[in-house]
C-alpha cells in the first residue's frame, strides 16, 4: 500500500511507516521504533536499511518496502527502467529519455511509474555487479536500433556538439516491483532500490540492430580528477574580493605589489606577497586563519 508522509509535531506509534516528505534515492521506508511525537522540522533521514534517527521523542529505523516483498514466496517481478539524461553544455539539450526492457513482468506497452513513462525497447544492460578486486564496474548498456531511434538521437547530438557521441550523458538505474507501478493497487513512487546513476564513457559499438554504451562511475570517467580543485604552491585559487578572500580594504596595489590609487587598478597578484601586502604579516598563521595562510612563499 501506498506510504503516507512525514509530518511535523505529530504522534507516532511503534509500527507506523511513514516516508520522506521529498523524494529520497535510496527508496527507503521508515518505522517507528519508539514512539513519542515528531519535531517541528522533518530529520536527515539515514540512507541504509536498518540505520535510525531520532526525531523529536519518536526514533525511526530505516525499512524498504521492496527488500521486504522479495522475502516473500512469491514477490512481485522485478521491474528494470532506465533514464538517459542530456546534459545542455554537453549535448546541446537537457532531454530526458526514458525505456524499459519489458522483461520479467510480461508488459506488452509502455510502463508509467512516479508520473512518468518509461517507452518499452529491448535493452540488455549488465555489468553492475561490484567485486571485491578493488576496480568499479563498468556496465554495457546495449538499447535496440531497429527503428533508428538512437541512430537519429546520435546524429542530433553530434550535430550540435562535433562527435560527443553522448559521452558525459548520465544513466539512471531505477528498480522496483510490478506492484508498485502507477495503476496497480499498490502503487507507489517510493517503493524502489537505491537508485543507481552512471554515465555514459563511450560508444562502444553501432549497428543497424543496435547500439552500445560503455558506463562508468562518476569517479572512473577519463579526464577527471577528484577532487576537482588543484592545489599549487603559491598560488591562491580564491576570488579576490569574495567570501572566501574576505578582503574588504581599501590599501590598493596592482597584479606586482606596486600601491595604487583608486580601486580599479587594485588587482591581487594571487601570491602570498600579496595577501601580506593586504592583510599584514599574517601569513604564518596556521591554515585556515586567513586566505593565504598554508602557502609557501
Amino acid at each position: 500500500m501506498a506510504v503516507a508522509a512525514w509530518a511535523a509535531s505529530t504522534a507516532f506509534s511503534v509500527g507506523d511507516i511513514r516516508r520522506a516528505t521529498t523524494e529520497q534515492p535510496s527508496g527507503l521506508f521508515f518505522r517507528c521504533s519508539t514512539a513519542g511525537t515528531s519535531a517541528s522540522s522533518e530529520p536527515g533521514w539515514p540512507n541504509m536499511v536498518g540505520d535510525t534517527v531520532t526525531d523529536g521523542t519518536c526514533v525511526w529505523t530505516a525499512i524498504a518496502s521492496a527488500y521486504e516483498e522479495l522475502a516473500k514466496i512469491n514477490p512481485s517481478a522485478i521491474i528494470e527502467l532506465f533514464e538517459l539524461r542530456l546534459d545542455s553544455t554537453l549535448h546541446g539539450s537537457s532531454d530526458v529519455y526514458r525505456f524499459h526492457a519489458g522483461a520479467n513482468a510480461a508488459v506488452s506497452g509502455n510502463i508509467v511509474f512516479n508520473s512518468q513513462t518509461y517507452t518499452r525497447i529491448p535493452i540488455k544492460a549488465d555489468g553492475f555487479e561490484y567485486s571485491n578486486t578493488g576496480t568499479l564496474p563498468r556496465p554495457t548498456l546495449s538499447i535496440s536500433n531497429h527503428d533508428g531511434t538512437m541512430t537519429t538521437l546520435l546524429l542530433l547530438v553530434n550535430a550540435t556538439t562535433a562527435g560527443n557521441d553522448l559521452g558525459g550523458a548520465e544513466v539512471r538505474r531505477i528498480r522496483t516491483l510490478k506492484k508498485y507501478l502507477d495503476g496497480e493497487s499498490a502503487a507507489d513512487p517510493n517503493a524502489r532500490w537505491p537508485e543507481e546513476r552512471w554515465f555514459v564513457d563511450r560508444k562502444a559499438s553501432e549497428s543497424r540492430d543496435q547500439i552500445t554504451f560503455e558506463l562508468a562511475s562518476k569517479f572512473d570517467l577519463a579526464g577527471q580528477k577528484l577532487p576537482k580543485r588543484q592545489v599549487i604552491a603559491n598560488v591562491c585559487q580564491w576570488k579576490y574580493r569574495s567570501s572566501e578572500c574576505s578582503y574588504t580594504g581599501s590599501n590598493y596595489f596592482d597584479v606586482n605589489g606596486n600601491s595604487v590609487s583608486t580601486l580599479a587598478e587594485d588587482v591581487c597578484g594571487k601570491r602570498v606577497a600579496s595577501c601580506k601586502l593586504r592583510f599584514g604579516d599574517t601569513a604564518e598563521l596556521p591554515f585556515g586563519s586567513f586566505p593565504g595562510a598554508g602557502l609557501t612563499q
